[in-house]
């Protein structure tokens, strides 16, 4: 399953070669939070993580103006962009699925450690659903029932 930064691709990479050991530089600009996404996606159930395909999941910083907008939020932790696997034809549907986790409202929102752990696995398993085909509004009954329980 691809995983991605917000650095530029580069044609030249090959994502099943070894990186090999990070250098110095490499190393000063790992950012913890991308392990928090990367441990969500792990943490999801294998039916699920099995499913994915060809979904591109992409850490960025903030959301832009126009993706705000798109969804109508004046806040925006996660975004899923494509078409859901329960869309007839999504396998050969012409834009790829990608999912977008935002580093800034995430940081921003969850001040302690626990949260932001917590907060990160919610947003992932949040966008893994639409790709599912599961609405916002089914999502917000879901949770209504599993506090009821």
């Amino acid at each position: 399953m691809p995983f991605e930064t917000d650095s530029p691709a580069d044609p030249e990479f090959d994502p099943s070669a070894d990186p090999g050991p990070l250098t110095e530089s490499e190393e000063d600009h790992h950012d913890p939070f991308d392990d928090l996404v990367v441990a969500a996606i792990d943490s999801l159930p294998e039916a699920f993580r099995d499913r994915l395909g060809s979904v591109a999941i992409v850490v960025e910083d903030e959301p832009t103006p126009y993706q705000l907008e798109s969804v109508g939020a004046p806040g925006l932790l996660g975004l899923y962009t494509g078409v859901p696997r329960t869309a007839y034809g999504a396998e050969n549907a012409a834009a790829a699925s990608k999912i977008t986790i935002f580093r800034g409202p995430h940081l921003r929102q969850f001040r302690s450690p626990e949260a932001l752990i917590r907060g990160v696995a919610e947003t992932v398993r949040h966008e893994v659903a639409h790709h599912f085909g599961i609405s916002d509004a089914r999502l917000e009954e879901l949770a209504r029932e599993r506090h009821r329980h």
